[in-house]
Order: structure tokens, then sequence, then C-alpha cells
């Protein structure tokens, strides 16, 4: 039933157009909060018979994603929050169980906006991994043994910085901070990860479980972007480089990048890949790659803007 009062709170109005009756209502204020979790699970199997002529190995992996963020905006303060986990596994008949895909990303970011493109910034990131991981190398006998790389939580690198923020469209951001001190913190370095470097693993001292790094810089670019219909890219670009040891070949470099293509609401394809250079963990680069199909939910509450 509608009345033709208007109480304060609630627009409401009937008025008679050509026999129409319109009714406006004062929208719900919107949340200050943008909110997105996105969850995903690949699975990859084969199986052989014992007599198959083309060869092969019985197998069965899984890759997992799970990624969530919840950034506040009121004025001209942010807050900006993200997780991003990434863990996949294979086991293949006579090797058992591999680690294929691991990561650990947090960030946390407090901002003042200067204008619309341009915040200042003081924010935390930290990049480590799950569970283990090994080298393979195969002995006298050509049997391969696991040499340890690589523990739960360790290495951790943690990074603070201080700095400006420049977002010229909604889907990209880069992050230049000329104060970026660092931590690594390795735990139970006894001299168990020689397979890395017998002398400073990860450039932490054998005997001890932490290396600060205090002047540094860091700069961090990340493009998250529907790219076609039902397409998404998204990469993230970190580069560290500190000041005591300043030269190219000791700058740190890492990408990820990813590739996810909705097949319907729920599944979808995806290629992703890691570019890694750290002069402390090898002298060349490193590589990683991953094709997967599986189920993938997302929500937010909030819509993306249209590119103008």
């Amino acid at each position: 039933m509608f009345t033709p009062a208007c109480s304060k709170g609630l627009l409401a109005q009937v008025a008679p157009v050509d026999s129409v009756t319109r009714i406006l209502i004062k929208p719900a204020p919107v949340s200050n909060w943008k909110k997105a979790f996105r969850a995903g699970l690949n699975l990859n199997q084969a199986s052989f018979s014992s007599n198959w002529k083309a060869g092969g190995v019985n197998s069965f992996g899984f890759n997992a994603l799970l990624n969530y963020k919840a950034n506040y905006k009121r004025g001209k303060a942010s807050f900006d929050n993200e997780i991003d986990l990434l863990y996949g596994m294979v086991n293949n008949q006579g090797q058992g169980n591999r680690k294929t895909l691991d990561r650990i990303f947090l960030d946390t970011k407090l901002g003042h906006a200067l204008n619309e493109k341009w915040d200042l910034f003081v924010a935390a990131n930290a990049m480590s991994q799950f569970a283990k991981g090994y080298k393979y190398v195969k002995d006298v006998n050509g049997v391969e043994q696991g040499q340890l790389i690589s523990d739960s939580f360790a290495p951790t690198f943690i990074t603070l910085s201080l700095g400006a923020e420049y977002h010229p469209v909604d889907y990209f951001k880069l992050r230049l901070s000329p104060m970026a001190p660092r931590v690594t913190l390795l735990r139970n370095n006894d001299g168990r990860y020689n397979a890395v470097d017998s002398l400073r693993p990860y450039g932490v001292e054998v005997g001890k479980s932490a290396r600060f790094e205090w002047f540094a810089f860091q700069m961090l670019a990340e493009y998250n972007r529907d790219i076609a219909t039902n397409i998404n890219l998204k990469w993230r670009y970190i580069m560290f480089a500190n000041y005591k040891t300043l030269e190219a070949k000791k700058i740190d470099h890492r990408v990820d990048l990813n590739l996810t293509a909705k097949v319907n609401k729920f599944v979808n394809v995806s290629l992703g890949g890691i570019f890694l250079y750290d002069y402390d963990q090898d002298i060349n680069s490193q590589f990683s790659q991953a094709f997967s199909l599986g189920i993938l939910y997302a929500i937010q509450n909030y819509k993306d803007e249209k590119e103008k």
C-alpha cells in the first residue's frame, strides 16, 4: 500500500502519469569496504594398464588456490589487504608425493590520497610456502634422492615499505618504496640447507635464523583485469634491491602470472607461471609453470568498473 506522504529517510510518492505509478526509493548506503573472495580446486589423474605399450606412469595430483581481498576507503584514507594462497602436489607411482606449487603472499597497506592517481602509503608484505621442498638428484646407483632446500615457512621474507603508489586505473597499481627494510627468516638453519648453499642459504649465515636488510628499495606492480569475456589476466611483479650490495646481478626479481578462462559459472581453465631471480638462492633464473582444469568459486560485494 502506498501513501502520498514522504517520511524522513524514505522517498516515496504516488503520481498519476498516463496511468503509470512511479516509485522512487532511496538506495541503501554503499559500504566503504570492497571485498572479493576466490577459491579453486583443480584435479588431474592418469592411469595405465601394465601392458600399455606407449608408456606412462600412474599419477594423481591437484592444485588449490584461495584469494581474498578486503579494501576500505573513506575520504582520503584507505586500508587494503590481500591473502593469496596456492598449493599443488602430484603423486607419481614409484616416486611418492611431490610438490608442484606452493605460495603464500600476504599484503596490507595504509594509504593517504594525494589526488585521484597518487597515494602515500606504508605497507607490509610476507612471502613464504606451506610445505618442505626438495631438490631431486640421482645417486651412484641411479636412484633419485631428495635434498631439502626449503621447509614450512622457511624461508619467509617480510618486507616493510614506505613510499608512493600510482593507480591510474582500477586494475593496475605501482608502488615505489625507497625505504623497504626486509628480514629473511630461516628456522633450523644448522646446515640442513646445504643443497642451496653451505654457508649462506637464502643469504642467512648458517647458525643464524634471520638476516636483516635495513636499507633497501622495493617496487611492486600489479595488474588484474578481464582482458576478454570470461578471460582474466593477473600478474604481480616485485623488485627488491639492497642499497648495501647494489649491483645488477644482486637485484631480486619475481613475477607471478596467471591467466584464467571461465568455461561456465564454476568450471575454469588456468595457466600460471612464476619467474624468480634471487642471487642469494641461485645465480641462475628460476621458473615454474602449471596448467589446470577445475572448479572456481568467486564472490564479491561490488561491481567492477567499466573501462571508460
